[in-house]
C-alpha cells in the first residue's frame, strides 16, 4: 500500500534501540536510508530517531513521511497523522504527486477506521482521485478504485469497486494490490450475507499477506483489520481467533497489526473472550488512546467492550464509570444489565434489555449477548416459560445464520431454564462443548459452573470436579466474583475451597516491564516518553497500568519494585 521511497547507501551503521547514537550519520540522504532500514526491520525507535535527525539536517519531505509512519507504528497516531498530512503538502510542492496520492490514501484510511470521521476520510479520497485525474497518474488509479471499495456504504458498489481494482492489480503486477483487494471483496460480500464466499477471499488475501507476498507492511494491517472486523461481523468467531493465532510471529517482530481503532477495539473484545486478559487490555488501552478526539461512537465501543473486561475482573465500580453516559449504546447495556442483575435490580435490566434489543433488532449478530441476558432476567423472575422462548429464538438465528455462539448461548439458556438436574443438563453439556470448541474459557468455565450446581443434589463428587475445574479456570484468568462464586459452591459441597490469591494483578507485557525499569531509574512520564518515543499521554497510561497490574500506590513503590525483579537500568 503506501510506501516510503528509500536508498541504500553503502557501509552506513543502524545503531540498536537507544538514546540517540554520536556515530549515526549526518548527511540527510544517509540517515534517510538508515530510517528505512531501521522500518524494514520494525524498528520503530531507531527508525524515528534516524528520521528526526534527518529533519534537523534538511526538512524534507520524506523524513517527515518517515517520521509519521514510525510514530504511527510507536503508538502516536495524532502525530504520525500530522505528520504525514506535512509530507504530503511537502511532497506536492517537490512535484512529487504520486507520493501526495500515497499519503492521501493512508490518510484516507487513517481517519475512516482510526477516528470515525468520515468526512475527512471523503475528503482524502477525493483530493487523491483529483491528483490522478489532473497529473494522468495511470499508476495509482486503481489505488484510488480500492480506496472507493473500502470507503462506499453500499456492498455490492463495494465488491465491483474492488473485483475492478484486483483486476488492475493483477494486469500491473501489484501483488499488494491484489492482496488488499481481495481481502476488500471479501468484506464486501459478507456485508451482502454471502458469509462463504466472503471468508474465503478473507482467508486468501491473509495467507498471502502474513506470507510476505506483498512489499509492504501496510498490506498486513489492511487484511488483517478487514478480516477481524469481518469475521466478528458474521460472527466467524473461531476464524477470527484463529487469524489472531497467526498473526503473532508478525506481532513479535513488527507490532499488532490491529493498528486502527475500529480493529483494535475488535480485536481486544476477541482477546478478552480467548481469555487473554493482558493483552486484551493494552488493545483496548491502544484504541482508547488512538481514538480520545475521534468520533463518538468508536470511543464508545473501545469504552463499553473495557468495562465488560472490568466486570469479568469484578470492578464493577470503575465498569460503571466507563459507561456512564453511555446508556444507550449495546455494549453498555450489556454490562451496565450484568451489574444490575447481580445487584438484583433485575426489572430495571431487563427494561434497559428490551429497549435496546427494539433499537438494535433482535435478529442481528450483536443482540446475542443482549438476549442471553434478557432471558436471565426472565428466570430471576421465576419466567422460565418467557426465557425458553429467547433460548429458542436464539437457537433459530443460530440455526439461520449457522453462528456458534448463538447456537451455544441458546443451548446455555435452555439447560438453565428446564429442570437443572434433569433435562437441562443435556443442554449445558452442548453449551460447554461449544465455548469450549470455540476457545472462550470463561463462558465454558461459567457453563461447568452452571453444572456444578444441576449436579449438587443428585451427583455431589461429579459437582466437585465441575465446580473445581471452573475455579482453577476462574483464577487462571483473573475472574475474580466468578472464582468467589465456584469458591462458595465448593464451600457448599463441604470441599475446603480458599482462594489462591489476587489473580487480578497480571504479568506485565514487554513495554511495561520497560516502563518498570525506568522508573525504577526514577523517570518521570515525560522522560519515559522521550527515552521510548512515546507521548507522555502514552507514558502516563503505560505507568497507570504498571501500577494497577503490580498492585502498587506510587512510584515509589514502583521503582523499588524494579529493583527487586532486576529491571531498574535494563532495557529488552
Amino acid at each position: 500500500m503506501v510506501s516510503i521511497r528509500r536508498t541504500t547507501y553503502p557501509g552506513t551503521q543502524i545503531t540498536a534501540p537507544g538514546a540517540y547514537d554520536a556515530r549515526m550519520p549526518s548527511d540527510a540522504q544517509a540517515l534517510l536510508a538508515a530510517g528505512g532500514r531501521a522500518m524494514a526491520e520494525g524498528d520503530w525507535g531507531q527508525a524515528a530517531r534516524a528520521f528526526t535527525a534527518a529533519l534537523e539536517v534538511e526538512r524534507s519531505a520524506d523524513a517527515l513521511d518517515g517520521l509519521g509512519e514510525a510514530r504511527f507504528w510507536l503508538g502516536d497516531h495524532h502525530e504520525g497523522v500530522e505528520l504525514r498530512e506535512q509530507g504530503y503538502a511537502a511532497h506536492l510542492r517537490d512535484g512529487e504527486a504520486e507520493r501526495a496520492v500515497d499519503v492521501a490514501l493512508w490518510l484516507c484510511r487513517i481517519h475512516a477506521g482510526n477516528f470515525g470521521n468520515e468526512a475527512a476520510a471523503a475528503g482524502w479520497l477525493a483530493r487523491a482521485r483529483r491528483l490522478v485525474d489532473e497529473h494522468g497518474l495511470a499508476s495509482r488509479a486503481p489505488q484510488v478504485l480500492l480506496h472507493e471499495a473500502f470507503a462506499t456504504p453500499d456492498p455490492s458498489a463495494s465488491e465491483s469497486l474492488a473485483r475492478k481494482a484486483y483486476e488492475l492489480g493483477h494486469d500491473a503486477g501489484d501483488v499488494d494490490l491484489q492482496l488488499c483487494a481481495l481481502s476488500q471483496l471479501g468484506a464486501a460480500l459478507v456485508e451482502q450475507g454471502r458469509v462463504d464466499d466472503g471468508v474465503g477471499y478473507l482467508d486468501e488475501a491473509m495467507a498471502g499477506a502474513l506470507g510476505g507476498e506483498g512489499h509492504h507492511r501496510d498490506t498486513v494491517v489492511f487484511t488483517s483489520c478487514t478480516t477481524m472486523i469481518s469475521c466478528t461481523t458474521c460472527a466467524e468467531f473461531e476464524r477470527a481467533v484463529q487469524w489472531i493465532r497467526a498473526t503473532d510471529r508478525y506481532a513479535r517482530r513488527y507490532g499488532s497489526p490491529f493498528l486502527y481503532a475500529e480493529c483494535r477495539t475488535v480485536y481486544g473484545a476477541v482477546l478478552l473472550d480467548i481469555g487473554d486478559w493482558v493483552q486484551a487490555e493494552e488493545e483496548l488501552s491502544a484504541a482508547l488512546s488512538a481514538s480520545h478526539d475521534a468520533m463518538p461512537a468508536l470511543r464508545h465501543q473501545a469504552l463499553a467492550t473495557l468495562a465488560g473486561l472490568r466486570v469479568d475482573q469484578g470492578r464493577w465500580e470503575e465498569a460503571e464509570r466507563l459507561v456512564h453516559g453511555l446508556e444507550d449504546q449495546p455494549a453498555a447495556v450489556a454490562v451496565l444489565a450484568r451489574i444490575q442483575l447481580s445487584r438484583g435490580r433485575v426489572a430495571a435490566a431487563a427494561t434497559a434489555l428490551r429497549r435496546c434489543l427494539t433499537a438494535v433488532g433482535g435478529d442481528r449478530l450483536e443482540s446475542l449477548r443482549l438476549w442471553e441476558l434478557l432471558g436471565e432476567a426472565e428466570l430471576a423472575q421465576d419466567r422460565q416459560g418467557a426465557a425458553l422462548e429467547i433460548a429458542r429464538r436464539l437457537a433459530g438465528l443460530g440455526a439461520s445464520q449457522r453462528c456458534a455462539i448463538a447456537t451455544a448461548r441458546a443451548a446455555r439458556l435452555e439447560g438453565r431454564a428446564r429442570d437443572p438436574s434433569d433435562d437441562g443438563r443435556p443442554h449445558l453439556d452442548q453449551a460447554l462443548a461449544a465455548f469450549t470448541r470455540l476457545g472462550m474459557p470463561l463462558e465454558a468455565a461459567r457453563t461447568r459452573l452452571l453444572l456444578a450446581e444441576a449436579l449438587r443434589g443428585i451427583a455431589s463428587e461429579a459437582a466437585v470436579d465441575e465446580a473445581r475445574v471452573a475455579l482453577t479456570a476462574f483464577e487462571a484468568i483473573g475472574a475474580v466474583h466468578d472464582a468467589d462464586r465456584a469458591a462458595s459452591l465448593l464451600r457448599d459441597l463441604g470441599v475446603s475451597a480458599s482462594r489462591a490469591g489476587p489473580k487480578g494483578l497480571q504479568p506485565l507485557t514487554n513495554r511495561e516491564r520497560e516502563v518498570l525499569g525506568l522508573l525504577g531509574e526514577g523517570l518521570s512520564n515525560a522522560d519515559i516518553a522521550d527515552r521510548l518515543y512515546i507521548s507522555p499521554r502514552t507514558a502516563e497510561q503505560h505507568v497507570a497500568r504498571v501500577l494497577a497490574k503490580l498492585g502498587l500506590n506510587n512510584r515509589t513503590e514502583a521503582a523499588a519494585e524494579a529493583v527487586r525483579q532486576g529491571t531498574a537500568g535494563s532495557r529488552r
